[in-house]
């Protein structure tokens, strides 16, 4: 008893589970049942059928021509309406060619000059074609419901047979579908497009129009070019002809799905185009519905969210797939918007009742953003010396989640996260309060200053969300140890007095200490010939050879390990050791162009000069010395300043620059973009260059904003007699944009990673050879 009892209590909430999934199915297919009676599915549909059509484009049969009163024919007859004997001679030459069947999108219903029609009538009583006149009704007047009908007048009609050109609009005013028939003058009519097809139906019967043929592919001639004769014959042997208006000035024209607004007689022959398929049958929404409502069950059962996901995209796809063949293979027109939304509720309930169960199970993850949360950080860090948290605050956070909507700051907060990932954070992110990140660092706490800054500039570029583009700013502050609320209040700190960064109070005494520790060893370091000097080529864009390279310094550390140029170069010109450092650089460089130069390969080397030095006597005087005395060519020598180092002393530093320029240096604006100087500014310095910095350049050839910005640099540039280098290369796309518009010089990943010296010459070599 007590085995039979745990057995049925086992199968009783399973049981019970099913029948939830089963209720919850059946008030969704409910919902989107009501809503689709509603008519609030029906812009899903049509937008579902439009996407059908673009992956379903085709051409035309071939089989149906279009002549077309176009421009050029209205130009040339220079009357309306047009005698006549207009139409009367281009049936003659239709019925040589041997056309099939020629049918008229013109009105015919009034009477003309007599002798007009008796012309037209008799090209048509001895025309081997099957001629179609129109036919249509129209209402008397605007509420009434009466309608009036226009046939062809007598005459006309003794030798053609008649057909509906009558156009049913949906209520958004666009033409999806067209009567295979109407009433007309109290008999039944077939349409134009059923006429040239040769399909029958029931009047007033519509079928829906496949605007995946692409209507370009139709086959058209101008009705002055048939007039006249000056056509190929064999091209319109055995073709059924359609003749209508296409000039913009006659008006007949409609909006439809996919293509935007056609003339009246382009939408009748993709009509025709569609019969001659087949008729077309509709399959209603009611069916996808009570499919998707089954499937729907095999969703909600889903125990994890990636099968909750897996089954929704085999479930999607499946109904998706037998829409798409059934609509490409047979004359199928399926509804399928209500099933799709069912099966999106569905994924929709489950995923959040399973995010609520996750959430549930782990109060170590935030809600809002997916991230872990404070008490996840608190747990890692407890007791563990040594690791140093760093906090970042988000500026303005409230008005930010105004902008984006509550729903959308999970996705905001993810892309912060993202950035500050690629950034260099050391994951994971934590979020640790409203509008603050965190993560835990191994890193030295001097090395976290310029972390913190590369991040503040990553930052500077628009976050997307939900197709918005804010922005999001950010303060740092760096805690020592284990300090969670020093890092916050340090970062809250740095966002009051508009500092990007700024240590908590005991990290910032431990990171002083380290900075003096370091450039104490930086001195060493420079004396014994520690530091490495690498080269990072520039592609010369007009001979795709490299021509130039930018020197770079490096320090591999002997306990410190890799310390990256942003650590220890600001350190430098904080404490006045950046002087021995660029003459250490410069030197290095000097030897090796002397040494490529033997080995026959002579290009040019840029090397950066501290905004500290520009205006330096005794720096100035080292440089020019060690210059005149190597015997090294000058003009291979290119010093690259920054935009800042001429606005601190404009006078100094022209008058340093003039003294380099004078000895045969090239001088290069870098990072130009970042600063506040201007090109008019620019043209009083001796600059031969300008250097545009990576984050404008990384993603010109996707961002608009950015392109402007390079394009008309590039362009005003060359007026002031400047060469351009572009930086920051890394896809081939960005090159090819860089390319388009003119720019001399690209420098980045996708060129060259910052490399020894006999590495160089081979890159230089293998890029020789492949553009020879």
């Amino acid at each position: 008893m007590i085995a039979l009892s745990s057995a049925a209590s086992g199968k009783h909430p399973r049981a019970r589970r099913r029948l939830q999934q089963v209720a919850v199915a059946l008030l969704l297919a409910a919902v989107v049942g009501l809503l689709t009676v509603a008519g609030a599915v029906r812009p899903f549909e049509n937008a579902l059928q439009n996407a059908g059509f673009t992956m379903r484009e085709h051409p035309a049969s071939g089989q149906l021509h279009i002549v077309e009163m176009d421009a050029a024919s209205v130009a040339a007859i220079r009357r309306w309406p047009w005698p006549r004997e207009h139409y009367a001679r281009v049936v003659d030459q239709l019925h040589r060619a041997g056309a099939r069947t020629v049918a008229f999108d013109v009105d015919f219903s009034s009477a003309s000059d007599p002798r007009q029609d008796a012309l037209f009538a008799r090209a048509l009583a001895r025309s081997d074609s099957t001629i179609v006149l129109p036919v249509f009704g129209q209402r008397e007047s605007h509420g009434s419901a009466r309608q009036l009908d226009s046939l062809p007048i007598a005459a006309l009609r003794e030798h053609a047979l008649l057909g509906s050109v009558s156009v049913a609009p949906d209520p958004d005013g666009l033409v999806r579908q067209m009567p295979i028939g109407t009433l007309n003058a109290g008999a039944p009519r077939p349409s134009l497009s059923a006429q040239i097809a040769h399909r029958s139906g029931a009047a007033d019967a519509l079928f829906p129009i496949d605007f995946a043929i692409d209507p370009d592919s139709i086959p058209r001639h101008s009705f002055v070019a048939i007039e006249r004769g000056v056509f190929e014959s064999a091209e319109l042997r055995g073709k059924d002809v359609i003749i209508g208006a296409t000039a913009i000035e006659m008006g007949d024209r409609y909006a439809v799905p996919a293509h935007g607004v056609l003339p009246g007689v382009v939408v009748q022959a993709l009509a025709a185009e569609t019969l001659a398929r087949g008729v077309p049958i509709r399959i209603g929404w009611l069916w996808s519905l009570t499919l998707a409502a089954l499937l729907s069950c095999w969703i909600l059962a889903a125990a994890a969210r990636e099968a909750v996901a897996a089954r929704a995209v085999a479930t999607v796809g499946a109904m998706l797939a037998f829409w798409h063949v059934g609509s490409f293979l047979f004359p199928l027109r399926i509804e399928m918007a209500s099933g799709l939304l069912v099966l999106a509720g569905a994924t929709a309930l489950r995923t959040a009742v399973l995010l609520h169960r996750e959430f549930e199970r782990g109060r170590l993850i935030d809600a809002e953003s997916g991230m872990p949360n404070r008490r996840a950080l608190e747990k890692r860090i407890g007791g563990g010396a040594g690791a140093h948290v760093v906090a970042a605050m988000i500026d303005e956070f409230d008005a930010l989640r105004t902008v984006v909507g509550q729903a959308e700051i999970g996705n905001l907060l993810s892309r912060v996260e993202d950035r500050l990932l690629v950034g260099g954070c050391q994951g994971p992110i934590y979020r640790i309060d409203d509008r603050v990140l965190a993560w835990v660092s191994s890193q030295e706490l001097y090395e976290l200053e310029n972390l913190c800054s590369g991040l503040g500039a990553i930052m500077r570029s628009p976050v997307e969300v939900a197709g918005r583009r804010v922005d999001v700013s950010l303060a740092f502050g760096i805690g020592e140890d284990t300090a969670i609320s020093g890092a916050v209040h340090a970062a809250s700190m740095a966002l009051r007095s508009g500092d990007i960064w700024s240590y908590h109070e005991d990290a910032g005494k431990v990171a002083l200490e380290q900075q003096v520790s370091l450039m104490g060893e930086l001195d060493l370091a420079i004396e014994r010939g520690d530091l490495e000097v690498l080269y990072q080529p520039k592609l010369e864009l007009a001979t795709n050879r490299v021509t130039s390279a930018e020197a770079l310094v490096r320090w591999r550390h002997p306990t410190r390990g890799y310390l990256s140029p942003d650590t220890f170069i600001p350190l430098a010109e904080e404490s006045d050791r950046i002087g021995e450092l660029t003459l250490f650089v410069l030197r290095r460089a000097l030897d090796d162009l002397a040494q490529w130069s033997a080995r026959g390969t002579v290009i040019r080397t840029a090397v950066n000069i501290s905004a500290r030095l520009i205006a330096s006597a005794q720096f100035v005087g080292q440089v020019e010395r060690m210059i005149r005395a190597d015997g090294i060519a000058p003009d291979r020598l290119i010093f690259e300043i920054t935009e800042s180092a001429t606005l601190r002393d404009p006078a100094g530093a022209r008058a340093a620059l003039m003294r380099w320029c004078d000895l045969g240096v090239a001088i290069s604006m870098d990072d130009y973009g970042t600063g506040q100087s201007t090109l008019s500014y620019l043209k009083n310095l001796p600059l031969s260059e300008l250097k545009i910095d990576r984050s404008f350049v990384q993603h010109a050839h996707q961002d608009r904003s950015d392109a402007l910005l390079v394009r008309s640099t590039v362009e005003l540039a060359h007026q002031l007699g400047l060469k351009v280098v572009a930086e920051g290369i890394e896809e081939a796309e960005c090159l090819a944009y860089l390319r388009a518009i003119g720019c001399d010089y690209a420098q980045g990943y996708f060129i060259g990673k910052p490399m020894a010296g006999d590495d160089l010459l081979l890159a230089i070599e293998e890029i020789a050879r492949a553009a020879a």
